[in-house]
């Protein structure tokens, strides 16, 4: 383990000065336009599109890749990148930062493109899992870090863009240095979206919505705080709470998605969260550690629903197919993460910063109806033939699907033909989700 670590160390590097780059950029991002009285609608608008140059990032990145390579690649999207986190305080514009944070948005996708390539080449089958949780681990404190390098520096100044942009470029320094060659690359196969849809409707409802969730959170978490009235200080920490809460609450719903059936989880995940979610609105912030912990479980539940709809789909999948269906469930995430910002944005506009909570727990209250619905309509897979649950990460490109510990033992049955429908895992059960 300590060998594996240490031979991936420019890896890791490069992962936690992006990372933390980025998510400090978010949030300030967040806070200076609340602080320039832009309205939250249009706050909206503006940072989701970071969410959609990330999934185009996701689909046509490769095509940079495979022209130039792993290393140039890495150093050109970073590079841009930095440039874009320079050129905020140049004009405060609507229209020029949502240009800004679309260009973000596809280098982000593009650097995660790469790193992950490098990750998924040294995964083996006794390595894969371990691989997989360090990943996920750096990946959340790094985010949880940056949110706290906002107490640096003025939001209004040019100081804290000047910080955001040294990170990105410092990203490039491990990586450009590493001596591991670089991987090949590979085509990312994708499950046509209607037909996993008609598969497993409940994985695609759980991914889309924490999307939805989860995008409008860190796109208008540091909005919602300003507008209540936390000073920087509080904002940060208000952040780093919510984030480091999602890394903590994988684990043990995570034991209990394997002990009981996953659909009943995710029904009462979304209660939980949507309750956790309307005391967080109702709370404000003149009791603030109880509002920090009621935001902290409903981003915690909320953010549990992507690995629970990826364990729901791959138990109704063949071996075979997972790859492709957990690619498009990714998908699905990123295309709930443009949706989510603009809808709550404009909730936030008409009610008020507390919309965004009240917002989002109606949004968990229509998944608890639907999987009940669900439940009560499809058959299930039985416990016992459950995979295993894996706290899946969406804030990611498709690249890292692969190195999912469930897929350890990916290969196409002799026995079975590709296409034949026989799901011999589970006894031949086929259920829709």
């Amino acid at each position: 383990m300590t060998r594996m670590v240490t031979s991936l160390s420019a890896l890791l590097l490069s992962i936690v000065l992006l990372v933390s780059g980025n998510a400090f950029l978010m949030t300030l991002l967040g806070i200076r336009m609340s602080i320039e009285s832009i309205d939250p609608a249009t706050i909206g608008w503006v940072l989701v599109c970071y969410s959609i140059g990330f999934v185009l990032g996701t689909l046509y990145v490769n095509r940079v890749i495979e022209r130039v390579g792993h290393i140039r690649a890495f150093a050109v999207f970073a590079a841009v990148a930095a440039v874009a986190a320079l050129l905020y305080p140049l004009a405060v514009s609507a229209v020029f930062w949502a240009f800004l944070r679309g260009l973000s948005g596809f280098s982000m996708a593009g650097v995660l493109v790469v790193i992950e390539s490098w990750f998924s080449s040294r995964a083996t089958n006794a390595n894969r899992g371990a691989l997989f949780a360090v990943y996920q681990i750096v990946f959340f404190l790094s985010a949880a870090g940056g949110q706290l390098i906002v107490n640096l520096g003025d939001p209004a100044s040019f100081t804290p863009f000047t910080l955001a942009a040294i990170l990105l470029t410092l990203a490039l320094i491990p990586l450009s240095l590493t001596r591991m060659d670089a991987p090949p690359i590979d085509a990312v196969e994708r499950m046509s979206f209607f037909t996993l849809v008609r598969e497993s409707s409940s994985g695609v409802a759980g991914s889309l919505i924490c999307g939805v969730l989860i995008g409008s959170f860190y796109a208008l978490g540091p909005v919602y705080a300003t507008l209540v009235g936390m000073d920087v200080s509080e904002v940060s920490v208000f952040m780093a709470t919510a984030i480091v809460a999602a890394m903590l609450l994988a684990w043990p719903l995570g034991q209990v998605c394997d002990r009981f059936n996953r659909r009943k989880v995710m029904c009462w995940v979304a209660l939980i969260a949507a309750i956790a979610g309307t005391a967080a609105a109702l709370l404000g912030p003149g009791q603030l550690w109880l509002l920090m912990l009621a935001v902290g479980v409903f981003t915690g539940m909320s953010a549990t629903l992507y690995p629970i709809a990826v364990a729901i789909t791959n138990d109704r999948m063949e071996h075979h197919r997972i790859v492709a269906a957990s690619a498009t469930l990714l998908l699905s995430y990123g295309i709930g993460s443009v949706i989510g910002p603009i809808v709550m944005a404009k909730v936030v506009s008409l009610v008020g910063p507390q919309g965004l909570f009240f917002g989002n727990a109606a949004v968990l209250l229509g998944l608890a109806l639907f999987t009940s619905y669900k439940i009560k309509t499809t058959y299930d897979v039985p416990v016992a033939a459950q995979e295993h649950f894996v706290a899946a990460m969406p804030q990611s490109s498709t690249v890292l699907v692969e190195i999912d510990p469930r897929n350890e033992h990916f290969r196409v049955s002799p026995e079975i033909a590709p296409g034949s429908g026989d799901v011999p895992y589970h006894d031949g059960l086929r259920s829709t989700g």
